[in-house]
């Protein structure tokens, strides 16, 4: 199992930064709003962080895909 594989398989709950990924784009993404412009800067880093974590989390789950399916096919033979 390489370290890739065993941080996918073993740490399965970093692909909840999916979670909070969303959570803090929405939020900044709210603080875009006319009404909220003294947050404005804030609301910027919130979309990127969220942006990030969303693309970290989005990985994780591809990762994870790729090696189930090299399983399950190295099971079949």
């Amino acid at each position: 199992m390489t370290g890739i594989e065993l941080i996918v398989r073993e740490y399965r709950h970093w692909h909840l930064t999916i979670v909070t990924g969303n959570t803090l784009f929405l939020l900044g993404s709210v603080l875009f709003f006319q009404v909220f412009s003294s947050w404005q800067t804030l609301a910027v880093w919130m979309f990127v962080l969220g942006s990030t974590l969303m693309l970290v989390g989005a990985m994780g789950e591809v990762a994870k895909s790729v090696y189930e399916r090299r399983e399950k096919a190295a099971n079949r033979r």
